[in-house]
């Protein structure tokens, strides 16, 4: 199962090991899926979504004996476990979120002290970093036992907890409020999520700080951007969330109308097995126009197959439909030289507007797409320009080594 958060942290841990730091990056919930060497491995793993889910669901899973616990977080069975299950949805687990987040008095407060004990025989932290903020709830008992800093990185919590049910929605979200005082730093990817969270969270400004994400540009190689035929990608999970269906038929309208009739749809990214229904829909819906032949899926693709998926691209397109906090994939659509349209909306006005690495479209509209993707497709002096600007910013702005300086540097006041 990708996880965007995963990625970033795993590149993260890297580039402060090659800096000469002791970083140590623990994983929660399910192994990690990666497309670079795994900096958790020889980690043990906390919160096994097994354990997690039994200790939410019975009362007397908190009594069970450590070998079964262990046994539950075994990598063979999660594993299995995060194949069959994809990614967690909010409506689905409301109970459980609101659970982590109340931390020592949660269900799963035995699982925190067990990360607790783990930390001090084996560890001597200067401070703690969490992933994000949906295990805020963490934080009071880590600063408590360990008397270090607690950091917490921002990036998509709001679109997952408005995703909860009611009451759980409300009730997380003011859980949160609280645990606000309990960490010491939040840092966000981009100012428009910076301020989201100051305001949704009741974060302050003095323990807010804005740091751009970063990516390793090795491998990444400028794409020539194809023209005979031109390419439309779309790299990111297959959901509906991401707006898959949005630019399939933004696609389809180019096609049809003869705007850019010889144009080629590549969809790439995460598809779970929940996400197969979607994918099929959209399928049929490229069948139903007789285009599905003009389309290729490439679903789960390693490092290597995505450095080549998006130096085939003329264009990048993902028309997420909720506010994204940042888009990894804006920025490695950057590292390729390939211009990218996304709403004018969120963090993109940003990444995109600010750098001239693209173009920014009417949000939640396939016609709006379908007409500025076609202008800038048909523009090969801007489409050459957008994808200096891009290439320009992935390298002096979104790399890891900017991000990792830039962390360690504000960490080390905190230390």
């Amino acid at each position: 199962m990708y996880c965007g958060n995963c990625f970033r942290d795993n590149a993260l841990v890297t580039q402060l090991r090659r800096m000469g730091h002791h970083a140590l990056m623990v994983p929660l919930y399910l192994p990690f899926t990666l497309d670079e060497m795994d900096q958790s491995e020889g980690t043990p793993l906390f919160f096994s979504g097994l354990n997690v889910y039994f200790a939410q669901k019975f009362n007397c899973f908190k009594k069970a004996p450590n070998w079964l616990r262990r046994l539950f977080t075994a990598g063979w069975l999660l594993n299995r476990l995060g194949n069959f299950a994809g990614k967690t949805r909010g409506a689905q687990v409301g109970d459980l979120t609101l659970s982590m987040m109340r931390g020592e008095t949660g269900h799963q407060s035995r699982e925190i002290e067990q990360l607790i004990d783990w930390i001090r025989e084996h560890e001597q932290p200067d401070v703690v970093c969490l992933s994000n903020a949906l295990i805020a709830g963490l934080a009071r008992r880590l600063r408590e036992a360990l008397g270090v800093p607690v950091v917490c990185l921002l990036e998509g919590e709001d679109a997952f907890l408005d995703s909860l049910p009611e009451p759980q929605r409300e009730d997380t979200w003011a859980e949160l409020r609280e645990r606000v005082a309990d960490i010491d730093l939040f840092i966000a990817p981009t100012r428009y999520y910076a301020d989201t969270m100051a305001k949704r969270a009741g974060i302050p400004a003095a323990k807010l700080e804005q740091i751009h994400n970063g990516i390793n540009l090795d491998g990444f190689e400028l794409s020539a951007l194809p023209d005979d035929p031109p390419v439309l990608g779309y790299f990111a999970r297959m959901c509906p969330e991401k707006g898959l269906d949005t630019l399939v038929e933004a696609f389809i309208r180019l096609r049809q109308t003869g705007r850019v009739p010889n144009l080629k749809l590549a969809v790439g990214g995460g598809c779970q097995p929940s996400d197969k229904a979607f994918v099929a829909r959209q399928k049929k819906r490229l069948r139903d126009a007789g285009l599905l032949s003009e389309t290729v899926f490439q679903p789960n693709l390693d490092r290597e197959e995505k450095l080549a998926f998006y130096s085939g691209l003329t264009v990048l397109s993902v028309p997420a439909g909720y506010g994204e906090a940042f888009g990894m994939y804006v920025v490695e659509a950057m590292a390729s030289g390939v211009p990218v349209v996304a709403p004018d909306d969120a963090s993109f006005p940003e990444l995109i507007g600010q750098t001239g690495a693209g173009a920014l479209c009417e949000k939640g509209s396939a016609t709006a797409l379908a007409d500025t993707l076609g202008q800038l497709l048909l523009d090969r002096g801007r489409l050459a320009n957008c994808a200096a600007a891009g290439r320009q910013a992935a390298a002096q702005t979104y790399n890891i080594e900017r991000m990792a300086e830039s962390f360690a540097a504000r960490l080390a006041k905190l230390a």
